[in-house]
C-alpha cells in the first residue's frame, strides 16, 4: 500500500471558483500493468484508506473501510488489479477542504472553500490518475454517494472506463432523503459554536455534528435491523447520556438505541469536520445523473462498457427500485448490464458490512463479466420490480 498526497495545481470547480493548489490524498494497492487499474470511490465520510486494516494516528479514520473486499485474494484482488482510492475535495482526510489552510490567508478556508460537486470529485480523481500515469480504468467501483461518483465517470469519461459497479446508489436522492439531510445540516448550522463556519480557533460545533451524524446513521439501518439489534431495551446502567434531557425525561429509560447513536456520534466528531459534512452532503443531495441531458439513458449513452448494478432489499436510502431504474437506463442504451439484488434486511450499510454478499458477484464481474456464476439479474427474473422493493422503504412506515 502506498499513501500519498499530490498537488494537481490550479483547479476550477464546477461552481466557477478556482483555487491555486488543490491537494488530494490517495492510496494505491498492487502494481500497475497498463490495463488493470480499478478506481474505488469512497462513500460520504470515507477516506482513501480503503484496505489494509489497521489504526492511524488519532484524528484519522480509524479503520480501512472496505478491507474485506479489497486486498490479496479478495473480491478486488490487489495481486491482479492496481487499486486507487482518492479522498475527494471537500473532505477532511488529507485532500483540500474547508479545514485546509488557505495559502492566501494562512487560516483554514472554512466556508470560503468553493462548493464541491460529484463532478468535481470525478475531475479531481482524473487529475490524480494523470499524475500516476493511468490513462484509462479497467473498472470504477463505489457504494452510496461513491456509486454516484461511479456514474459520473461513465457520464463524463465514457472512453476511459471499461466496467462500472455502482453499489447501493442511484441517479439522484429522493425527497425523503433530501429532507433528512437538510435537517442534519440545520443541526450543525444552528449549533452556537458553528459561528458561520469560522470555528477553527475556538470550540467546534460538536453537538450539531453529532446530531447530524445520528440522523444519517438512522438512515443507514432498516427497521427490522434496528428491531433485531436494539429493540426497546434500556441501556446498561454504565451508559451515560451524551445529551442533556428534560427533568421529566429522567423518569423514563435511556434506551439502548439512544446509547448506541450517542456513542458512535461521539466517536465521529473526533475524526470528522463539521464544515466538510455540510459540503459533502450538499454534493450528494445536488447530484442528478440526468443534469445537462434529456434523461439518465441519454447521460449514459456514450458509455460502451459493461455495468453491474447492486442493491439491497432492506435499503431505503437508495432503494432497489431506484437501482432498477438505473439498470433500465443502461439497458436502453444497449449497455450490457445486470442488476444484482441482495436479499438483506440490514439497510444501506449492507454494502460495507456484508462482504459475503458483495464480494462474489463483484469478483465474478471483474474477472469474467456478466456471465459470472455469482451474478443474478432482475431482468432475467419473472418478478416485477415491486417484488424486490425494499422491505422498509420508508423511515416512517408502520
Amino acid at each position: 500500500m502506498d499513501s500519498n498526497t499530490v498537488s494537481v495545481g490550479e483547479f476550477e470547480f464546477q461552481c466557477g471558483e478556482t483555487i491555486d493548489d488543490l491537494e488530494l490524498a490517495y492510496e494505491t494497492y498492487g502494481d500497475f500493468t497498463g490495463d488493470n487499474a480499478v478506481l474505488v470511490c469512497h462513500a460520504l465520510t470515507g477516506s482513501a484508506h480503503v484496505a489494509s486494516r489497521g489504526r492511524f494516528e488519532e484524528g484519522d479514520q480509524a479503520y480501512a473501510w472496505w478491507d474485506d473486499i479489497v486486498g490479496p485474494g479478495k473480491a478486488i484482488d490487489t495481486t491482479e488489479y492496481f487499486v486507487v482510492c482518492v479522498n475527494v475535495p471537500g473532505s477532511c482526510y488529507g485532500s483540500s477542504g474547508p479545514s485546509s489552510t488557505n495559502p492566501e490567508t494562512g487560516e483554514p478556508y472554512g466556508p470560503d472553500f468553493p462548493p464541491v460537486t460529484v463532478a468535481d470529485w470525478t475531475e479531481a480523481q482524473r487529475r490524480v490518475l494523470d499524475e500516476l500515469g493511468v490513462p484509462a480504468l479497467y473498472a470504477v467501483v463505489g457504494g452510496s454517494v461513491g456509486g454516484m461518483n461511479v456514474l459520473e465517470w461513465a457520464k463524463r469519461h465514457p472512453d476511459h472506463v471499461e466496467k462500472i459497479v455502482p453499489i447501493a446508489a442511484a441517479g439522484r436522492l429522493d425527497p425523503q432523503c433530501l429532507a433528512l439531510d437538510g435537517i442534519a445540516r440545520r443541526a450543525i448550522t444552528t449549533d452556537e459554536n458553528w459561528q458561520g463556519g469560522h470555528y477553527y480557533d475556538g470550540p467546534e460545533p460538536d453537538q450539531g455534528l453529532a446530531l447530524a451524524r445520528q440522523i444519517g446513521h438512522v438512515m443507514y439501518f432498516s427497521k427490522s435491523s434496528m428491531e433485531r439489534r436494539f429493540g426497546r431495551r434500556a441501556a446498561t446502567r454504565e451508559a451515560e447520556r451524551a445529551f442533556p434531557t428534560d427533568p421529566a425525561g429522567r423518569f423514563f429509560p435511556y434506551r439502548d438505541v439512544e446509547s448506541y447513536l450517542d456513542y458512535n456520534a461521539s466517536k465521529f466528531v473526533e475524526r470528522f469536520d463539521a464544515n466538510s459534512y455540510l459540503y459533502l452532503t450538499r454534493a450528494m443531495d445536488n447530484y442528478d445523473l440526468a443534469s445537462g441531458f434529456e434523461g439518465d439513458a441519454d447521460a449514459l449513452a456514450a458509455f460502451d462498457g459493461a455495468a453491474l448494478v447492486m442493491s439491497f432489499t432492506g435499503d431505503w436510502h437508495f432503494t432497489s427500485d431506484q437501482s432498477e431504474a438505473l439498470a433500465d437506463a443502461l439497458r436502453a442504451t444497449d449497455t450490457p448490464v445486470a442488476h444484482h439484488v441482495v436479499d438483506s434486511d440490514y439497510g444501506h450499510d449492507a454494502f460495507l458490512v456484508e462482504p459475503d454478499n458483495v464480494g462474489p458477484p463483484l469478483a465474478d464481474f471483474l474477472e469474467v463479466g456478466l456471465d459470472g456464476s455469482a451474478i443474478s439479474d432482475t431482468e432475467e427474473s419473472d418478478e416485477e420490480p415491486s417484488d424486490f422493493a425494499p422491505v422498509h422503504n420508508s423511515l416512517f412506515s408502520s
